[in-house]
C-alpha cells in the first residue's frame, strides 16, 4: 500500500531534525529510530540530500557541518561547570617557555580564558581556534600564531590543507585537543579536515591531551578519529572505567605522569578536503 505523501514528508522532516540535533546518524540508527526498513531509510536519505538538507556518508548521513552545526556561542554555554573544571585542571600541564597547540572547541576556550586571567609566564601557541587567538594575542607574554585554512564561522575555526601544512613546522610540548564524541572504541569527529590536522598535531606533540566533558561520552560522529591506545590523556569530569589504554585524568586531580616517551604514533593517515 502506498504511503501518503504527507506521511512521507513528515517522516523525512523528523529525520532531518534528528540529524540537526545529533549531526550524524548511522543507517541502522535511522531504521531503529523511525521504525522503517533499510530501503525506505535509503530513499529518505537520498531525498533529503537532493534537497540539500543533509550529506550522505558510507553507512549513514550527517547534517551540513557548518550551516547546521550549533554555533560557538551556544556551545560555549553548555556544561559550563564541567568545562571550567577541566580547564582549571589542564592548567597544571602548562609551563612558562613551553610551546602548545590549542584545538578548536569551547572547553579549550575556557582554558585560554584562565590563561588570560592567571598565567604570568611566557609561551608559544599555535591554534585553529579564532576566539582563543583573539583572547591570548592581547597579552605580550603569549606568542600566538594561527594556522592557515578555510574559516568556518559557526565553529570559529580554521580547517583544511593549509592548516595541516602550517602545523608540520612545529613541535609541541603538549597539545590540547577536542572531539565531537567518544565511546569505548575511541574518539570521533564529523569533519575529515579536522581529523587531518589533529593527526598531524598528535605526531608533532610530546603529549596529547583531549579535553572532553561527560556529555561527549557514548556519542559517535561520521568518522573515527583515534583509538584509545593513541591517546596520552583524556581529561574529563567523570570516571571512564571502560577505557583501559589511555590515561583517564579527572578534573580536580593532579596531572598524571605517565606519557609515552617514544612519542606519538607515526603512521596515522592524513586526509585533505
Amino acid at each position: 500500500m502506498k504511503v501518503p505523501l504527507h506521511v512521507v514528508n513528515a517522516r523525512r522532516d523528523r529525520l532531518a531534525k534528528l540529524l540537526r540535533e545529533q549531526r550524524y546518524i548511522s543507517l541502522q540508527e535511522v531504521c531503529k529510530r523511525l521504525g522503517i526498513s533499510v530501503a525506505t531509510a535509503r530513499r529518505d536519505l537520498v531525498a533529503l540530500e537532493e534537497e540539500g538538507r543533509i550529506t550522505r556518508t558510507h553507512g549513514g548521513a550527517l547534517s551540513d557541518f557548518n550551516e547546521r552545526f550549533q554555533s560557538y556561542s551556544d556551545r560555549y554555554k553548555t556544561a559550563f561547570k564541567s568545562k571550567e573544571a577541566i580547564a582549571k585542571t589542564a592548567m597544571q600541564v602548562i609551563q612558562s617557555g613551553g610551546t602548545y597547540f590549542f584545538d578548536g572547541g569551547t572547553t579549550i576556550s575556557y582554558l585560554a580564558a584562565l590563561l588570560s586571567e592567571k598565567f604570568t609566564g611566557s609561551m608559544k601557541i599555535l591554534t585553529v581556534n579564532l576566539p582563543v587567538a583573539e583572547l591570548l594575542a592581547k597579552h605580550r607574554q603569549f606568542e600566538v600564531c594561527l594556522t592557515g585554512g578555510q574559516m568556518l564561522p559557526r565553529q570559529s575555526i580554521l580547517l583544511g590543507s593549509g592548516a595541516v601544512r602550517s602545523i608540520e613546522g612545529w613541535n609541541f610540548d603538549a597539545a590540547f585537543l577536542s572531539a565531537e564524541g567518544m565511546n569505548d572504541e575511541g574518539l570521533w569527529n564529523t569533519q575529515l579536515s579536522a581529523i587531518a590536522h589533529q593527526h598531524t598535531v598528535v605526531r608533532r606533540s610530546r603529549r596529547n591531551i583531549f579535553l572532553l566533558d561527560h556529555t561527549k561520552w557514548g556519542h559517535r560522529a561520521a568518522h573515527f578519529l583515534l583509538p584509545w591506545e593513541a591517546v596520552d590523556s583524556l581529561l574529563t569530569d567523570q570516571p571512564r572505567p571502560e577505557i583501559a589504554e589511555a590515561t583517564v585524568w579527572l578534573a580536580g586531580t593532579p596531572a598524571p605522569f605517565t606519557t609515552r616517551t617514544e612519542g606519538a604514533p607515526q603512521s596515522l593517515p592524513v586526509h585533505y578536503l
